[in-house]
C-alpha cells in the first residue's frame, strides 16, 4: 500500500507555500507522495475576475513541483466531480492499494463547516491540518472543530494515520511560510504569461493509473 497525501487548491498560482507544506507534511506523515489536485473551481468562491484558467494554473503546479516527489493531477477535472467529498470517496474507488490522508490548511478548516458534506469527508479518510499563519486561533474555533476535537490524535503519532479509526484529525505545525497566492498575483499581475507557452502540455501523463 502506498501512503499518499491529497492536497487540493486553486494554485492561482502555485507558490512555494504549497511545496514546503508538501514537503514537510510527507516526513511528518511518512507519506511517498503527495498528489495536488488541482480544482477546475471552487464552489465556494465567486467567480473570481482574477482567476487564471485551468491549463495555466496546472502548468504553474507543475513548475513548482519540479524535483520533488509531488505529483500534479487534473484528476478532478477528469471524473467530472466539482465536491471534494465527492472527489475522495472516487479517488479511494479508482486506487485500492493506496492509503490516503486529506490535507489542509488552517484557513480551510476555519470554513471547513460550509464543505459539502464535511462530515462525510472526515468519515472518508483521515485529514491533517497544516497551521498557517494568523488562522491557528480561528481554526480550533472553528464551528467544525466542535465535533471533530474528539477525534485529533497527538502530532507524535502521526506517521501512523494508517492504522487510526475514522474519524481522526491531526494537527501539523511547520516552520511558516508567508508566501501567499493573494500577494503573488498583487505583485506581478502578469503572472500567467509564464505559463501560458513553453510549459509542460496537458496532454502529458500527470494522472496516476487506477491499480485493482
Amino acid at each position: 500500500m502506498r501512503r499518499i497525501g491529497l492536497l487540493g487548491g486553486s494554485f492561482n498560482p502555485a507558490h512555494r507555500a504549497h511545496r514546503a507544506i508538501s514537503l514537510a507534511a510527507r516526513d511528518a506523515l511518512g507519506l511517498d507522495e503527495v498528489w495536488w489536485l488541482v480544482s477546475p473551481g471552487n464552489p465556494l468562491k465567486d467567480a473570481a475576475t482574477d482567476m487564471a484558467p485551468f491549463d495555466v494554473r496546472f502548468r504553474s503546479a507543475r513548475a513548482m513541483a519540479r524535483h520533488a516527489p509531488i505529483k500534479v493531477t487534473a484528476i478532478e477535472r477528469r471524473m467530472g466531480t466539482r465536491y471534494t467529498v465527492d472527489t475522495l470517496a472516487r479517488i479511494k474507488l479508482l486506487y485500492p492499494r493506496h492509503d490516503f490522508i486529506w490535507l489542509m490548511g488552517a484557513d480551510n478548516l476555519v470554513n471547513f463547516h460550509h464543505w459539502r458534506g464535511w462530515r462525510r469527508i472526515a468519515r472518508t479518510m483521515p485529514i491533517a491540518v497544516v497551521a498557517r499563519p494568523g488562522y491557528d486561533g480561528d481554526a480550533l474555533a472553528a464551528p467544525a472543530m466542535a465535533w471533530l476535537r474528539r477525534f485529533v490524535r497527538p502530532a507524535y503519532q502521526a506517521k501512523s494515520w494508517t492504522t487510526w479509526r475514522l474519524p481522526a484529525l491531526v494537527l501539523l505545525r511547520f516552520l511558516p511560510d508567508q508566501t501567499s497566492a493573494t500577494r503573488l498575483r498583487l505583485a506581478d499581475p502578469a503572472w500567467q504569461r509564464r505559463f501560458t507557452r513553453g510549459a509542460p502540455s496537458l496532454s502529458q501523463p500527470s494522472t496516476p493509473e487506477p491499480r485493482s
